[in-house]
């Protein structure tokens, strides 16, 4: 199982949908998606730490040890509202809802992305993160 459908499970069973699976994955492919169908985790990491406080909370989602907590505030701020809304429309439910889901999910999606370090690898390492992240600030 890949890891936007073991996303896609976990908030249909913390939001209890009753949407098909397929649903779920398309939403979040839109959501957190790179335009081409695939995931694109290292830009929503590179957003985490061009703010500078989430530092930490994405380091524990990398790393080996609990992941840390995200509140949907800082999920709706990251991901934005339209686009949160246009989710939460798309899989049946209200952004509130689906907001409170993805931040419970996206750590794990996260943590899965990063096992074996390759989210890591595909933004060369921690410098080329921290150098995306100076690419949101200019």
């Amino acid at each position: 199982m890949n890891i936007i459908e073991t996303g896609a499970e976990s908030l249909i069973a913390e939001l209890g949908l009753p949407v098909e699976v397929r649903t779920v994955i398309s939403a979040l492919s839109e959501l957190l998606g790179d335009g081409v169908g695939d995931l694109d985790l290292a830009e929503l990491a590179a957003k985490m730490t061009a703010g500078g406080d989430l530092g930490s909370v994405l380091e524990s989602w990398l790393g080996d040890s609990a992941n840390g907590a995200i509140s949907p505030d800082r999920i709706l701020s990251l991901l934005g509202k339209t686009g949160v809304t246009e989710f939460a429309r798309k899989i049946g439910t209200d952004a509130t809802s689906a907001t409170e889901g993805l931040a419970m999910v996206i750590p794990q999606m996260m943590d899965q992305a990063s096992s074996a370090g390759s989210l890591l690898d595909s933004v060369g390492g921690i410098g080329g993160l921290m150098g995306s992240a100076k690419s949101f600030l200019t």
